[in-house]
């Protein structure tokens, strides 16, 4: 039997290409999840490991799909191996029952990994390269001093509820109470 898995890494993406992909390489069963690649725990995957019986194959649309560094995919397809199922990659043209199948899974996998790193390399060298020319990186402030004293003030009118002094200072609520963590019971701290 053939079992797909399909991974996405962000709400906003969409698994639709990889489970049309799975579907058409006769894929009877698919499992199919919104996790980020270095996440550990993803549910659909232990299920689909969890579904796969020897003799199977468990297929994906691309092996980054399955794993993130070399270490995790090698370990995932000798737990696969020990238990006579195969891996099929359908972008890379990978299937583990074959000799020449298994090399270029070991090939593609080290050099996905060395992609990996350079980016990351490329990243921190960035990030360094801005820091040194004063450029600050990360989200900006939600609410600056200024604000904080308009959200006070507002907040002190007891007409005037928490959800529109957020829309006034252009933050959601959530971000006004992380400023003010008691709401308008922390203003009478200030009195």
């Amino acid at each position: 039997m053939l079992v797909g898995y399909a991974r996405v890494s962000t709400v906003d993406q969409s698994p639709a290409l990889q489970i049309d992909a799975l579907k058409s390489a006769g894929c009877e069963r698919l499992f199919t999840e919104k996790a980020r690649g270095a996440q550990r725990d993803r549910p659909e995957l232990k299920a689909a490991l969890e579904y796969l019986r020897q003799g199977d194959a468990l297929v994906v649309w691309k092996l980054d799909r399955l794993a993130r560094s070399m270490r995790q995919l090698i370990e995932t397809v000798e737990d696969l191996q020990t238990r006579s199922i195969e891996l099929r990659s359908l972008t890379e043209s990978i299937d583990t029952a074959t000799a020449g199948g298994r090399l270029v899974f070991h090939i593609f996998g080290a050099l996905a990994e060395f992609e990996r790193a350079v980016i990351r390399e490329r990243t921190s060298a960035g990030l360094q390269a801005a820091r040194e020319r004063g450029k600050k990186g990360g989200r900006p402030k939600g609410l600056g001093p200024k604000d904080l004293a308009v959200a006070k003030v507002l907040l002190a009118n007891p007409e005037i509820s928490v959800e529109e002094v957020a829309a006034r200072l252009k933050v959601s609520a959530a971000t006004l109470y992380r400023y003010l963590p008691g709401g308008r019971s922390s203003l009478q701290d200030d009195v």
